[in-house]
C-alpha cells in the first residue's frame, strides 16, 4: 500500500519508531504497516546524542540497512535537514527518495530547538523540497512538516494554525505537532487544515482508538521504544553485576522474529 494512502481519513496510522534494521524488521513482522526512523534512537545507536550530532552519511548508512530488510514504507526523521542551506536540505531529501524512502519529517526549529524559523523561511524550504521531489518524479513522497510551537511557546495554538496552513500551502503532505495533547487543540487544528495531522504519543496521550476518534491520522512514538530497550539493557547489566549472576538473562519468552 502507498504510504500516502495509509493516512486516509478513516484510519490512524501507528508509525513504528525504529532505530536499526533489527527493530524495523521486528516491527514489520509484528504487523506495523510502516516504520519511521527515530533520529534520537539512530543517533544513540551510533553513540551520539540527538540534534544532528550524527554525520549525515552515517545516518544514510543506517537508512540503507533498514531498507534492505523491510518491505513496508520507511519514513526518515531528517531533523532540520542536516544543513542550513535550503538547496542542500532539498538535495538530502532527494537522496533519501532515490534510496527508496517513502517520506520524511522535517522540523521548523533551529538545530538546538531553542528558536523557531520564521514561517516564510521554513515555507521556502518546504517549497524547495517539494519542487526537487516533484521534478524528479517523486510526487508521492510524503513530506511531514513538524511544528515545534508546543515545545517553545506558552500559548501555541494560534501560531501552530498559522504555520500549518502556510506549510500545507508550500508543499507539506502532513503536519506533525509534538507535545500537542489537548483534545480541543487537536480538533481545532484539524478543522483548519486539509492534510493529515500527526501527533506524538505521550504518557497522557497513548490510546490509539481515541486518537483516531478525534481525527488524528498518524500517531508516532519517537524514541519511546528505543529508550525502553536502552533501559532494559541498563537494568540487565545492573542485575548481572550486582547479583554476580547471569540468570536474569534467561527470564524471557521465546523469540519469534524470522531472520534472513
Amino acid at each position: 500500500m502507498n504510504f500516502k494512502s495509509l493516512h486516509e481519513k478513516s484510519n490512524c496510522l501507528v508509525l513504528g519508531g525504529a532505530w536499526n534494521p533489527l527493530s524495523a524488521m521486528i516491527m514489520e513482522q509484528k504487523g506495523f504497516k510502516a516504520v519511521g526512523t527515530t533520529s534520537w534512537g539512530v543517533a544513540n545507536e551510533f553513540g551520539y546524542q540527538d540534534g544532528e550530532k550524527i554525520p549525515f552519511d552515517e545516518y544514510v548508512f543506517m537508512v540503507k540497512k533498514m531498507l534492505a530488510v523491510i518491505s513496508i514504507p520507511l519514513s526518515v526523521d531528517i531533523e532540520t535537514g542536516f544543513s542550513n542551506n535550503d538547496t542542500k536540505v532539498a538535495e538530502n531529501v532527494l537522496l533519501l527518495a532515490e534510496l527508496g524512502v517513502a517520506g520524511i519529517n522535517i522540523e521548523d526549529s533551529s538545530k538546538d530547538n531553542t528558536t523557531l524559523l520564521s514561517v516564510r523561511a521554513f515555507s521556502s524550504r518546504l517549497e524547495k523540497i517539494r519542487t526537487i521531489l516533484d521534478t524528479n518524479g517523486f510526487t508521492d513522497f510524503f513530506v511531514n512538516a513538524r511544528i515545534d510551537t508546543y515545545l517553545q511557546l506558552k500559548n501555541p495554538l494560534a501560531e501552530t494554525i498559522s504555520r500549518a496552513q502556510s506549510f500545507e500551502k508550500h508543499g507539506a503532505n502532513g503536519i506533525f505537532v509534538p507535545f500537542m495533547s489537548d483534545d480541543t487543540d487537536i480538533k481545532t487544528l484539524i478543522s483548519k487544515i486539509n492534510v493529515p495531522l500527526n501527533i506524538l504519543s505521550l504518557p497522557n496521550f497513548s490510546d490509539i482508538e481515541h486518537a483516531k476518534n478525534i481525527g488524528v491520522r498518524r500517531l508516532s512514538f519517537g524514541n519511546a521504544m528505543s529508550d525502553a530497550i536502552i533501559s532494559d539493557i541498563e537494568r540487565y547489566s545492573d542485575k548481572i553485576l550486582s547479583n554476580n549472576n547471569t540468570s536474569s538473562l534467561y527470564d524471557h519468552g521465546e523469540l519469534s522474529t524470522i531472520f534472513n
